[in-house]
């Protein structure tokens, strides 16, 4: 009886890890990369350069704005990552399963990498929402300001306010950027992780950090695109007349596409992948340090 139950509780802890070691690897790197994801919002709002916003936030708001946004930032991790890193890799076993153990061909990695960042995306866009919002806040004049408290305050509003259906409003951007971001992200690390340590012959740290660095590239050039029209669309406010600038994400990036040109969409991008890059490289790194941790202690 005893030793069915500890199989039972063997088998869920198997289930469940890789989501559980997916989210508790995200959010570590999220305290880290918090104060320059702040930035980089306040540059796609047109607040100036990486040296001007930082000093202006330091000047008019303090160190602790470069925080703001932070609860509302782990619960990102807690669902988005929790979700796409887990499903990730259940897929990638099952996949790999069926192909009798051998590595799969990097298209197939893609297409995994897609449906992660999908699913990760539908579960995640509420906190997304509410963190976007919290940190675009200190931007709006007095009278447009929200000024939520907290990540749970920002959803309760939302919800109170706008109806629950908002919690998923720029869904459609969300989902398309997080398919882009997690296809270059997750499927350049396996692919990465293959080359540096079979082909290479690296050794386990410099395969780690390597690959990470592989991944953090492709992660901010297929995703900055989109990360750029999902911000428009979800800090929008309406005009005088009730009027949005954009009727969806569609007509956001024509628009941007027409009075910028091509490269607006690449507005940040050096602060973007500055702020992309370190998370993802933190987030394997962290994932590959909870995943020795528990092999040690026999997890």
């Amino acid at each position: 009886m005893a030793e069915a139950k500890l199989k039972t509780q063997s088998g869920v802890w198997t289930t469940i890890k890789p989501f559980v070691n997916g989210g508790a690897s995200g959010m570590l790197a999220t305290c880290v990369i918090q104060p320059i994801d702040m930035v980089k919002v306040r540059i796609q709002l047109g607040q100036g350069s990486a040296v001007q916003v930082t000093k202006n936030m330091l000047a008019q708001e303090g160190f602790g704005s470069f925080y703001k946004g932070l609860s509302a930032g782990l619960l990102r991790q807690a669902t988005y990552t929790t979700a796409r890193l887990g499903s990730f890799r259940v897929l990638t076993n099952k996949a790999v399963e069926a192909n009798d153990g051998k590595p799969l061909p990097l298209l197939q990695k893609a297409a995994i990498g897609l449906t992660a960042g999908a699913i990760g995306a539908c579960v995640g866009n509420p906190a997304d929402l509410a963190l976007i919002r919290m940190q675009a806040d200190a931007t709006l004049p007095l009278a447009q300001r929200r000024n939520y408290k907290n990540a749970f305050h920002a959803l309760y509003r939302i919800i109170a306010d706008e109806g629950v259906l908002a919690l998923w409003k720029g869904a459609g951007p969300t989902v398309v950027r997080a398919m882009a971001l997690n296809m270059g992200m997750l499927a350049s690390y396996d692919q990465s992780v293959e080359l540096f340590r079979d082909s290479l012959g690296f050794g386990e740290v410099s395969t780690v950090v390597g690959a990470s660095a592989v991944s953090g590239f492709f992660a901010s050039a297929c995703s900055l695109p989109f990360d750029y029209v999902k911000t428009q669309i979800q800090k929008m406010q309406p005009d005088a007349n009730g009027k949005y600038p954009y009727t969806g994400s569609l007509d956001c990036a024509l628009k941007t596409l027409k009075s910028g040109g091509p490269f607006k969409f690449y507005t940040g991008f050096p602060v973007y992948c500055v702020r992309i890059a370190p998370h993802v490289m933190m987030t394997w790194i962290f994932l590959n340090q909870i995943q020795k941790i528990e092999k040690t202690i026999g997890l």
